[in-house]
């Protein structure tokens, strides 16, 4: 069985999500930011969440301030930009590092099981985005230019699998 499914992320309300729920799912997961460049992306992201989620594919955000400070509200006015804003409904998690000292547990596995160009784990930017398998593989990492969109095709392939 996939380390994968042995991880938990901090939710907003402190409890844990519990990655073995993910189990038989596609799931991609993103670092976001609320005031970036690539913020219109939370629009492209929930019309692919929207399109594949009774299809077992779930999207789980994870916002992140390292980058420029382009995330520096609390959890909560997070969660009330995106939903107002984007219209957001996939699970968003606890504010928190994805490099560093304090980079949380499911991007430390992450990067440790796909690692970026030129062999590079760190996390670039905002919006970073890996795809795992209903195996609890991460096959796919994308920089933060690639849209929603241009990931859609994987995303049928793998739930057609």
């Amino acid at each position: 069985m996939s380390a994968f499914y042995n991880l938990k992320a901090e939710l907003p309300n402190g409890s844990a999500y519990d990655f073995e729920s993910l189990k038989g799912k596609v799931v991609l997961i993103v670092n976001t930011a609320s005031k970036c460049g690539f913020t219109p992306q939370y629009k492209g992201l929930e019309e692919l969440y929207e399109k594949y989620k009774d299809q077992g594919f779930i999207i789980l955000g994870f916002p992140c301030n390292q980058f420029g400070g382009q995330e520096p509200a609390d959890d909560a006015a997070i969660a009330e930009f995106c939903t107002v804003n984007h219209g957001v409904t996939f699970p968003l998690m606890k504010k928190s590092d994805v490099n560093g000292d304090h980079t949380n547990e499911v991007f430390k596995w992450l990067k440790e099981e796909k690692a970026g160009l030129l062999g590079l784990t760190r996390i670039k930017w905002n919006f970073e985005k890996f795809l795992v398998d209903k195996e609890g593989k991460v096959v796919h990492r994308w920089a933060s230019t690639t849209t929603p969109a241009a990931i859609d095709p994987e995303v049928a392939k793998l739930l057609k699998a």
